[in-house]
């Protein structure tokens, strides 16, 4: 640190990442315009613009197969907005831990946004996308996270104990099979954002975060 009334050194160091390819495509295979899509994409994917302020890639990404986009948006909406036992800010933990775990950054930036705003504790939420494992955890959510750590697994298989392990801290079957969902969904989800190569929105960066 310079003293005070005086000008910092100048640095023999070139600027920080210069020279650096910055990725804009949503993907490695482009994305649809918004003219090119069916009406009932393109509907979705305005109202999502006139809620959040801008088109998530995911979205464009995917709308370049529009079969595959309804039904992954179908089951999308199902396991993280449909009636469940879970609340939607564990959903969006349970997606960002697994997310972190298969090195997923799509999934890991923009439902880390989610959990910011959903969760009201963007501490922990960065924590969660670090090593939710270190993470400040209440019993509840990490019990929670634990078993969707194990559905990520090869070859995964539940047994009686992780299920009363569950239930030990309040948790229904019902419960435990949205953890299950969530989890899995989002292991295809992973997976595919890694094979198309999915960018994050720059906008996803600064959701809910503490503006300077």
């Amino acid at each position: 640190m310079s003293p005070a009334g005086t000008s910092p050194r100048p640095s023999s160091h070139p600027p920080f990442n210069e020279g650096a390819a910055h990725v804009a495509a949503p993907s490695r295979f482009g994305g649809s315009s918004l003219d090119a899509m069916p009406d009932d994409i393109r509907a979705v994917c305005e109202e999502t613009r006139a809620k959040v302020g801008f088109v998530p890639n995911v979205f464009l990404a995917y709308a370049q197969r529009p079969e595959h986009f309804r039904a992954f948006m179908h089951y999308h909406d199902l396991v993280m907005k449909g009636p469940s036992g879970l609340s939607r800010a564990e959903r969006e933990a349970i997606v960002v831990a697994v997310s972190a775990e298969n090195d997923c950054l799509y999934c890991v930036v923009s439902h880390g946004a989610a959990l910011r705003i959903l969760g009201k504790d963007p501490i922990v939420a960065d924590q969660i996308a670090t090593n939710w494992r270190t993470a400040d955890l209440a019993p509840r959510l990490r019990a929670i996270l634990t078993f969707a750590s194990r559905v990520n697994e090869p070859g995964f298989a539940a047994t009686d104990k992780e299920l009363a392990e569950l239930k030990a801290v309040g948790l229904s079957d019902n419960d435990a099979w949205d953890i299950a969902a969530v989890a899995a969904f989002f292991g295809l989800s992973n997976r595919m954002a890694g094979f198309m190569d999915m960018r994050p929105n720059p906008q996803f960066y600064e959701m809910g975060r503490a503006k300077a």
